[in-house]
């Protein structure tokens, strides 16, 4: 007695449902990605406990280890430049921006008196300044004061 199937399917896969959904992740990853403020300059920036969010008229001005200083505006890679072109490059960006805020990315082992000339150039200009700093938790403030009192 032979058995024989009356219906025969083929082994087929619709790759359309598949295909869906990766051009709907590509498209997430490809909006995501523009969010991303790029700070290509690695610094080691101080911690702080207080956190604020950066305004979208914003310039940065990176000062690495070495005293090299970079200039940006928003997602603008950063350009160098000197301490003595920084004043022009603050004034250009003021006049297309009015509400222009500045934020300082400083390395924590730039000596204090290179950030506040970034600080008093800034004031000279009108411009708000931000210093920006990493995340730290209150436990982490008090634990250096501990070290700090011995």
């Amino acid at each position: 007695m032979s058995l024989k199937r009356r219906n025969s399917s083929s082994p087929s896969f619709s790759m359309a449902s598949m295909t869906d959904i990766i051009f709907l992740l590509l498209i997430f990853f490809m909006i995501t990605s523009t969010f991303v403020i790029p700070n290509v300059i690695k610094v080691n920036l101080p911690a702080s406990e207080k956190q604020d969010k950066a305004n979208e008229e914003m310039a940065r001005v990176t000062l690495t280890p070495d005293l090299r200083y970079f200039i940006a505006y928003g997602n603008d890679t950063e350009v160098e430049t000197t301490l003595q072109d920084l004043p022009a490059h603050l004034q250009s960006l003021k006049e297309q921006h009015p509400n222009l805020f500045l934020a300082i990315y400083a390395d924590k082992t730039v000596p204090y008196e290179e950030v506040v000339k970034i600080i008093t150039l800034a004031a000279r200009g009108d411009i708000k300044i931000m210093l920006a700093t990493d995340a730290q938790t209150s436990d982490d403030i008090d634990q250096t004061l501990t070290h700090t009192a011995e």
